[in-house]
């Protein structure tokens, strides 16, 4: 028998669990940004010394791609244990382990000092960075999704996503701060510490936000029946993981897809950037960092706005909207930038993260609304983090690599043109899933509820 529909939570409380997803997700974007950034910027001198600029600027966003790499083991653990113990634990964990490894890296000896063991180093944090990263996304936006109500959960889960925007504002912001007081050399010998050691407080304020909030009541009817039929020795899914790909691995193919233009866009936009503005236009690392800085205020606002405008209109041709904008925006994008302009940077930048939110802003609801209650933390996470590997993970390793081929941006504004093609094949494909009741733990693939009697217990995945 399905779940009874919740009713929405007193709008206080609410409000409550939106701000400690927000503050939780801008701290980990915070710091896994912030170390983008200084890949960019500094740890291509700092660590991988013995390189020219370029390829020591390629080792640094490799190492950058390490990161992306264990974000799928990240989501297969949180998943598995979250769809299982429950959002909240696994949220504080994740924000533990984020915070911790980048309060290390700030501690971290150079090349200079140890050598290659520097850069070893500095991988391996980079691995917990995104083990952490992986599991987060998915208990964030679970946690609000599951707490509102279906009218207007585009709306209230859209504000973790603007955690992404926050976290890069917060990074960038710091890093503008630090770039525009020191000189350059007091910068590259310690400053650049600064705003990872500040993780640690910031991660002492995410805690006692989220540990004040209240586990999913969608999950705990969903547990409380998964714990009856296993009183009555009623089958159930023991694995989460399996469950997520039995019964919803199209759901998890067209996450994936979705993806695609979503992270290969944003990171060639806000990471990339930083190498193509002060090499390939000449302006200086001050010039690109307030571009970006500016400009993800402005996405910051209008997530929620898209959010807001896929609870009327629905998630899919919001999603759309998105990922054709993009798209179109690759060619002028770069040809702004090549003017050495700093209104045309900022205007390039700007539009390109307002397309973004077209899709970042409906993903939470519509991948939480596509996966059944107790394998909803595995599947929106499998489904948000492997297509991480091939598209975030390599977008600025890929764009600079061309760069450095080709010496011009048309073949980085091809590739972003082909993954925002692609993005939308996925969303034509997929079912649209407003107003869909997340109480009803049973889900046949698609993302469309099963009709209660043909529900088996193993079918539900609980």
């Amino acid at each position: 028998m399905a779940a009874p529909a919740t009713a929405p939570p007193p709008a206080t409380k609410l409000r409550r669990i939106v701000a400690a997803s927000l503050v939780g997700t801008t701290i980990e974007w915070y710091d896994f940004f912030l170390y983008g950034s200084a890949a960019a910027l500094v740890f291509n001198k700092l660590f991988f010394p013995d390189s020219d600029p370029l390829v020591g600027t390629l080792l640094s966003f490799l190492t950058y791609a390490v990161g992306f790499a264990a974000r799928p083991l990240g989501a297969l653990v949180f998943g598995h244990y979250g769809d299982r113990l429950g959002r909240k634990k696994l949220l504080v964990l994740s924000l533990l382990l984020m915070g911790g490894a980048t309060f290390c890296i700030g501690l971290l000896p150079t090349h200079a000092a140890i050598g290659s063991a520097a850069p070893a180093l500095l991988t391996v944090l980079r691995l917990v960075q995104g083990f952490a990263l992986g599991g987060e996304w998915g208990g964030a936006v679970l946690l609000v999704s599951e707490h509102g109500d279906a009218k207007r959960r585009g709306f209230w889960a859209s504000w973790p996503q603007t955690g992404a925007p926050a976290g890069q504002l917060l990074a960038t912001g710091v890093l503008s701060a630090l770039t525009a007081l020191m000189s350059e050399s007091a910068f590259l010998a310690w400053g650049w510490r600064i705003p990872f050691l500040l993780s640690g407080v910031l991660v002492l304020l995410g805690l006692w936000i989220r540990l004040s909030v209240d586990e999913s009541p969608v999950f705990k009817a969903a547990l409380a029946q998964a714990s009856a039929r296993e009183a009555t020795s009623a089958k159930a899914e023991k694995m989460p993981l399996v469950a997520v790909f039995r019964h919803h691995w199209r759901d998890v193919l067209i996450a994936m897809g979705a993806r695609m233009a979503e992270n290969i866009s944003y990171y060639v936009i806000t990471a990339f950037i930083l190498v193509y503005a002060t090499v390939a236009a000449d302006m200086s690392r001050q010039t690109a960092l307030n571009a970006v800085l500016v400009a993800s205020a402005v996405h910051f606002v209008v997530i929620p706005l898209w959010g807001a405008l896929s609870d009327r209109i629905g998630r899919r041709p919001v999603y759309l909207v998105g990922a054709v904008g993009v798209g179109l925006w690759m060619f002028p994008f770069f040809a702004l930038i090549d003017t050495g302009s700093f209104g045309n940077l900022l205007l390039a930048i700007t539009v390109g993260l307002v397309f973004h939110g077209a899709m970042y802003a409906p993903q939470a609801a519509f991948f939480s609304e596509m996966f059944a209650t107790r394998m909803r933390y595995s599947g929106a996470s499998i489904g948000s983090q492997f297509s991480s590997v091939a598209a975030g993970a390599p977008a600025p390793l890929i764009a600079t690599a061309l760069l450095d081929h080709y010496g011009t941006a048309t073949p980085i504004a091809l590739y972003v043109i082909a993954a925002a093609l692609l993005t939308m094949v996925a969303i034509v494909c997929a079912k649209e899933t407003r107003n869909r009741d997340l109480s009803e733990v049973g889900a046949e693939p698609g993302g469309t509820p099963a009709p209660q009697a043909a529900v088996t217990a193993d079918a539900r995945g609980v």
